[in-house]
């Protein structure tokens, strides 16, 4: 029971999570109104904007910094995770979502010339990766939520 109170006491870890979440709330509000259709799978899907990843990351990164030190080596470590995950949304994950649309096109024509080999209800997901724009709002968000959870902590 005291594991559970110290980790719901973690402030880093709550604002985190907090990046987290209010990233993919915004995500879904702004996928609902581009798209003109509610998709209940975006509030935990990946792709689309703004990032949760970066979010989530930057958000740990700053509060570590804010809550500790900036040279701490836990923001060291924090803010180089940070990076590679941002670097990583743009990059691998970006181009396996792009990938993943061309195999559906390719799956999809086979079945309308009449391939009855591949199924045509498995679908690649194609929502996995993040613009250099999607990664840079869940970057500043996560610079939000971790100030705005440093003031509201007294500290």
């Amino acid at each position: 029971m005291n594991i559970l109170l110290e980790l719901l006491s973690n402030r880093i870890l709550i604002t985190g999570i907090c990046g987290w979440l209010v990233a993919q709330v915004l995500k879904t509000i702004i996928y609902t109104v581009v798209n003109k259709s509610f998709r209940l799978e975006r509030m935990v899907g990946d792709g689309g904007m703004p990032s949760a990843h970066s979010a989530t990351v930057t958000s740990v990164a700053v509060s570590i910094g804010l809550f500790g030190s900036f040279s701490s080596p836990e923001f060291a470590v924090a803010a180089i995770i940070a990076i590679v995950v941002m670097h990583d949304a743009m990059g691998v994950r970006l181009e396996t979502g792009k990938q993943a649309i061309v195999i559906n096109d390719i799956i999809e024509m086979l079945n309308q010339l009449g391939d009855e080999t591949i199924e045509p209800d498995v679908r690649l997901k194609e929502f996995v990766g993040h613009t250099p724009m999607q990664v840079a709002a869940g970057f500043l968000l996560g610079i939000l939520v971790a100030v705005v959870s440093f003031y509201f902590s007294g500290k």
